[in-house]
């Protein structure tokens, strides 16, 4: 059977309020919600409370969700894309 192209994250394209898009790989976006994570330890959304390890979080996140509020208005988002070669 083959892999099902729906489970397949070539890249995902981030979208920050006032900036351009940017696009990042699977691995590049970790990094970023990781470190946007560790300046909120105090007030993580409540499905992320239940992971101690900031990777774990951040995995969790970015796998089952496409937005975060970085202040009250302001989401970052992001959405999975798939390049052409």
């Amino acid at each position: 059977m083959p892999d099902n192209i729906m489970y397949q994250e070539d890249m995902f394209v981030v979208l920050m309020p006032g900036e351009a898009e940017v696009f990042l790989t699977p691995d590049e976006l970790l990094v970023q919600l990781a470190a946007l994570l560790a300046e909120r330890q105090d007030n993580l959304p409540r499905d992320l409370q239940r992971f101690s390890d900031l990777t774990e979080q951040a995995q969790h996140l970015r796998d089952t969700a496409c937005e975060l509020e970085l202040r009250p208005g302001e989401t970052m988002q992001w959405y999975v894309v798939r390049l052409e070669k």
